[in-house]
């Protein structure tokens, strides 16, 4: 963020915005919020649509603005009409937030050799014990499961890994739901919240059930993107759409 040292109205811009970026924005509450989902905790999802007039209000502009400039967005250009924002709200604050478009087609991503080799590590790797645990969003249930692993440092090896140029298969495969951007503030990541509002997204972006993994992609991401893709999806091959010029 470019700012005047020294300029008393500029330095209270810049910590204003620093500290969005790193706690998140403020959020006191709508009087027509769409509150989709909520956690034990009181955490909660809410949803802003154009239909109804919460995307274009300040605080989700607020809130866009910050995702813009740091996930290379053009001012302006992340959101259009047909976009769905899912807020994650925790402590008054916004911490973290995805933005869905419908899509019509996308391509699986063809994993490196090194992608595979790592796959291959893994299941070699994995114990058979396994624990259920339930996420609860309000009516939302999903099941995962927790696997214990006999080596700690592959998390690690697949976040750091170089992620070079995302290779696709050139025919294109159906696809219903397009993940634009996820974004969580600094002090609140590897909390799981992008899965939670992936989980969320997925469950209410379309009036025909929760989607599979096979019927939503992802936008190219940045490596921590594709870390975070490959995680949730269980897979490399995820699904990447380019922006499809029917949405606007």
């Amino acid at each position: 963020m470019m700012y005047a040292r020294g300029n008393d109205d500029d330095e209270k811009v810049h910590k204003a915005y620093h500290k969005n970026y790193f706690e998140g924005v403020p959020f006191k509450g709508w009087r027509n919020e769409a509150v989709i989902a909520r956690s034990e905790g009181g955490d909660r999802v809410t949803l802003a649509t154009d239909e109804n007039y919460c995307m274009w209000n300040s605080k989700v502009k607020e809130v866009i603005t910050v995702v813009e400039k740091e996930l290379g967005f053009a001012e302006g250009k992340l959101l259009h009409k047909l976009c769905k924002v899912y807020l994650y709200i925790s402590g008054q604050r916004i911490v973290g937030c995805l933005v869905a478009e419908p899509i019509k087609t996308a391509h699986r991503v063809i994993p490196s050799s090194m992608e595979q080799s790592h796959s291959d590590l893994l299941a070699s790797n994995t114990e058979s014990r396994k624990t259920d645990h339930t996420l609860e969003f309000g009516k939302i249930s999903f099941k995962r499961e927790i696997i214990r692993r006999n080596t700690p440092s592959v998390k690690d090896k697949e976040e750091h890994q170089d992620p070079g140029a995302i290779i696709c298969e050139k025919e294109a495969v159906p696809a219903l739901c397009g993940f634009r951007a996820i974004w969580v503030v600094p002090s609140r990541r590897r909390k799981r919240i992008g899965s939670k509002l992936m989980d969320v997204a997925r469950k209410t972006f379309s009036e025909g059930g929760t989607l599979g993994i096979s019927q939503f992609a992802f936008s190219p991401p940045t490596s921590s993107g594709k870390a975070l893709a490959c995680r949730y999806c269980k897979t490399s091959a995820f699904l990447v759409y380019k922006e499809q010029m029917y949405n606007r």
